[in-house]
């Protein structure tokens, strides 16, 4: 006999479609192409894949990998995969073969489900696959089944949609591990636990306004911090959710008005992409659309260009060791009355943490006191809680790094303002010390991004023989414009000083991941060959 304790029930994920389909079996709940799901379809389809897993003998603590871009099989896997408690690894659909190779052998992945568009970048490694016992086949784009293996929907056939009981028996099992970008070494494995998982969602459904009315448009990549907890979140309040294969600006704006769209969440490029198309487009939206922005610190203007279409842009701050966002620019009444660029400026900042994250401080590296809230003494953001990842798989040393002191440490360089709201004001390594002054790349950046004629920027250092380093700006000018590099350097000069402007600029595009954040490594790369120019340590002024 089971002993269920009457003050107690494990938390996971998982329950939410159990829940939904229950008080919502006949609403849509996933909607792709001219495809829509019942929440009783779609559960079915979840208790399928789950079935079909156990059949081929997967269970607790297996691991299963997806190569899959924003379609049902990505939603249905994240219910299916930690109901009989095995771990999702969801992969960058944009990263090498060999990128790949190393994520599915060191997360000990037995089987391996890829979308056919992305058969190409799997095909190499095949023989080199340590664990892998089963291929399954997406065939979304066409029926070809390129890999010999079953194709997903063959194989969601072998299953039963006879509800699964759900494998979960502590919540601080891992429910999925998101491999890190690996810019600075091999990806990192970032273990979720179902509790976090379970916390999360709720924190996104209480910031974000969710509720059983929303349409969830996919604009961002699911094997990005699992989707950020909104996969759960979406189907926690009976929402309805649109896939998306590609993000284009086109199909965004179709989307959100023949089928309502309500919510999306998007990095700052991405916006950068929604404006420009619907400024040459005249496009306005009929009603509000709230917008998520995170992954890159978003620029007054590109918030103040936003919600000139109709958007309502609400800033969350956040790593994938804490689940994607852990904090948010909490909107304050007062400031409601404020002029649209004051109300921009900051709505860019990084806020408070979420109420069910509760924990983060700015802090001097050296003696980890908290920096004063004066909006200009910078320190690292460090953040503790519930949210927080259990650690890096098979990485002890990292984990005891990341958590030294007990919290975990950013990198992230903010100042903390007078309302206790932060701002962060530059990556560790990002942060240009130029003749013993501190240079805030993303102030730079905010300065550039306002020149009418430019449409994305990246500031980093680049040696210099007397100043040791100075400010060189990356510009990706607007369509049919030509701006020179004085006329941006002396923009930067009326508006900066002097010496934080740059001293010089190259035009040309800006090399991105697949979540839309600019490869600053690969530019700093470029500049610093030949030089031994490690993480900067910056100046606690």
């Amino acid at each position: 006999m089971v002993d269920h304790k009457v003050y107690y029930d494990v938390l996971t994920p998982v329950n939410f479609i159990v829940r939904s389909a229950a008080v919502y079996a006949d609403k849509d709940a996933v909607v792709y192409k001219d495809r829509r799901y019942s929440y009783n379809e779609f559960f079915g389809r979840i208790n399928r894949l789950a079935s079909a897993l156990l059949k081929i003998g997967i269970g607790k603590g297996d691991k299963v990998a997806f190569i899959c871009p924003n379609t049902p099989p990505m939603l249905e896997a994240h219910f299916a995969v930690p109901m009989i408690g095995a771990v999702l690894v969801s992969i960058n659909i944009r990263l090498s073969s060999q990128e790949i190779l190393y994520i599915i052998n060191h997360s000990d992945a037995k089987v391996l489900f890829v979308d056919n568009e992305f058969s190409g970048v799997v095909k190499p490694i095949l023989n080199e696959l340590t664990a892998v016992k089963t291929l399954i086949n997406i065939c979304d784009l066409s029926d070809e089944k390129p890999l010999n293996g079953m194709e997903y929907e063959e194989f969601l056939n072998t299953g039963s949609d006879v509800p699964v009981e759900i494998s979960v028996e502590d919540e601080y099992e891992v429910a999925s591990i998101n491999y890190t970008s690996g810019t600075t070494g091999s990806p990192k494995g970032v273990m979720y636990h179902h509790r976090g998982a379970y916390l999360n969602a709720l924190g996104e459904v209480m910031e974000t306004g969710l509720n059983f009315r929303s349409v969830y448009l996919w604009t961002l990549p699911m094997f990005h911090c699992n989707g950020w907890c909104f996969p759960w979140a979406v189907t926690a309040v009976g929402g309805t959710h649109i896939c998306l294969r590609r993000v284009v600006a086109e199909e965004i704006f179709r989307l959100v008005e023949t089928e309502n769209v309500s919510h999306l969440c998007a990095a700052p490029t991405v916006l950068i992409g929604m404006s420009t198309y619907a400024e040459k487009n005249d496009i306005r939206l009929k009603s509000t659309l709230e917008v998520i922005t995170a992954g890159a610190p978003p620029s007054p203007t590109i918030i103040q260009n936003m919600e000139a279409i109709g958007t309502n842009i609400t800033h969350v701050y956040g790593l994938t060791e804490v689940y994607g966002p852990h904090s948010i620019c909490a909107w304050q009444p007062k400031w409601d009355k404020l002029p649209v660029d004051e109300r921009a400026m900051l709505k860019s900042r990084q806020g408070v943490p979420y109420t069910v994250a509760m924990y983060m401080e700015v802090v001097d590296p050296k003696s980890m006191t908290p920096v004063p809230r004066d909006g200009k003494t910078m320190g690292e953001i460090l953040m503790r809680g519930n949210n927080v990842m259990l650690g890096y798989y098979k990485d002890p040393d990292a984990t005891a790094k990341a958590f030294e002191g007990g919290w975990f440490h950013s990198g992230d360089l903010a100042v903390v303002h007078p309302d206790g709201y932060v701002q962060i004001m530059d990556r560790q390594k990002d942060i240009i010390i130029s003749g013993g002054e501190n240079i805030s790349s993303v102030e730079v950046e905010n300065i550039i991004y306002r020149h009418p004629e430019v449409q994305e920027v990246a500031v980093i250092p680049t040696p210099d023989p007397k100043w040791g380093e100075v400010v060189k700006a990356f510009v990706v000018p607007k369509d049919g414009c030509r701006p020179s590099a004085e006329d941006i350097i002396n923009f930067c000069r009326d508006n900066l000083a002097h010496f934080k402007a740059p001293k010089t600029i190259e035009f040309g595009e800006l090399p991105k991941t697949a979540t839309g954040k600019v490869q600053k490594a690969k530019l700093r790369e470029k500049e610093w060959k030949g030089t031994n120019r490690g993480v900067t340590e910056f100046v606690q002024k």
